[in-house]
């Protein structure tokens, strides 16, 4: 009898969603999206259509840019409709993401993740411990930023940096790629 009451509560009880107006009503983020515009103009101008690859290399960081570049897949920012998509392998990547001051445990696989994309492959240092060591830049075990092992196109600080401010940063870095 119990689990016939369970079982109508389940499937004739309250709704626990959102109703779909309280969803379409949400704000999105309007420079976020201005940027994502512009981004999407220039990786269609730069690359024919195709999509921007990303390799994403974690030097030694606390985690926070990681949380942030995992928001930029999610449902809310939703990259992959400015052309814009992460990749698991550094072989085809065009960008590589770096993120955290570059350890003295992971100094040869940031420099052989960069050695195994194609050139040209712009290098992006995400947050303050990538763009010069932050916090931990005269710790032992620490070599200092990512220009310490690998040249840096582009620098992003932040503790940790938002996706509007990564987003602008791969914007100045594709502008970057197409003057030169």
């Amino acid at each position: 009898m119990k689990s016939l009451q369970l079982l109508k509560i389940l499937f004739f009880g309250p709704r626990v969603t959102e109703s779909e107006k309280k969803i379409m009503d949400f704000p999105q983020d309007a420079v976020f999206e201005e940027v994502g515009r512009q981004v999407a103009e220039v990786v269609k101008n730069l690359y024919g259509g195709r999509s921007l690859r990303i390799r994403a290399v974690d030097g030694g960081s606390s985690n926070a840019e990681e949380i942030e570049l995992t928001a930029l897949n999610n449902a809310y920012y939703d990259i992959d409709r400015f052309g814009l998509s992460f990749v698991a392998s550094p072989r085809h990547a065009d960008l590589l993401f770096v993120t955290g001051p570059i350890t003295r445990n992971l100094e040869t696989a940031v420099r052989t993740t960069y050695e195994a994309a194609p050139q040209p492959c712009l290098v992006v240092a995400i947050g303050d411990g990538a763009c010069d060591g932050g916090i931990w830049k005269d710790s032992y075990a620490v070599v200092g930023g990512v220009d310490k092992v690998i040249p840096v196109d582009i620098r992003i600080p932040g503790d940790p940096p938002t996706p509007t401010e990564i987003l602008r940063g791969v914007l100045q870095a594709l502008k970057q790629q197409k003057t030169n």
